[in-house]
């Protein structure tokens, strides 16, 4: 399947086929036209304004469906990856380093350091739970949003899964609330053992060359933009 071909998603059944068929699906538009879900879904499934669709209620079982990787991979917004091309991309994304290698060298900072271990310490953990434990508050720490963003977009923190909240009489309501964990905890074995074994510069070649194939209206700039 290519993004230049008209489709249109239908249900949770044809974004999981989207999603193993193509690898990456963003959740928004973004500068790469087509290149999105919310451009190729049914307008009945999307967002109305006032209540949560079929697309936002899809999300946690599509990550249990597929086994694949969701979160702010995307300049700041969301994208699924598939189990298959997650290793690539955090290969890429982490330029090769283990998070400890990479706060030995500078590259991270003393308040990424201590969510990354505090998650990994309590994966999978809630949102809500890992803010309260971390003491993200009123009168605590600040910058949890910015921080745990900024871990997704490295390739060490994946959203691997949504729950509602529950009232007093069992009932759910609200927003789903994103449920963290680090891609070794959440795949195991399967990224472990691939994640680091081939070049930072090999697992982009490989990702822009199947852009090429799945994007063939985008230009190598745009490509290349993307994935920064």
């Amino acid at each position: 399947m290519k993004y230049s071909d008209k489709f249109v998603i239908k249900s949770m059944d044809g974004l999981i086929k989207l999603i193993d068929e193509v690898g990456f699906v963003p959740f928004f538009a973004n500068e790469i036209d087509g290149f999105s879900l919310e451009e190729h879904i049914d307008h009945k499934c999307w967002y109305d304004g006032s209540d949560p669709w079929e697309a936002w209620e899809w999300k946690g079982p599509v990550i249990r469906k597929t086994k694949g990787a969701y979160g702010k991979f995307l300049k700041g917004k969301a994208m699924y990856i598939s189990q298959k091309w997650f290793p690539d991309f955090a290969n890429f994304r982490r330029d090769g380093y283990d998070f400890d290698a990479r706060y030995e060298d500078g590259l991270a900072s003393r308040n990424e350091k201590e969510l990354y271990e505090l998650l990994d310490e309590n994966a999978p953990i809630m949102s809500k739970s890992l803010k309260r434990i971390g003491s993200y508050c009123k009168n605590g720490k600040k910058g949890f949003d910015s921080t745990i963003t900024k871990l997704q977009k490295l390739g060490y923190v994946v959203i691997s899964d949504f729950s509602k909240a529950i009232d007093r009489s069992g009932q759910e309501y609200g927003w789903g609330i994103a449920e963290y964990s680090t891609p070794e905890k959440y795949f195991g074995k399967s990224f472990i053992d691939k994640v680091y074994e081939c070049t930072p510069k090999e697992s982009y070649e490989k990702i822009i060359k199947h852009f090429k194939k799945i994007l063939p209206k985008a230009t190598e700039e745009q490509l290349s933009k993307i994935l920064k």
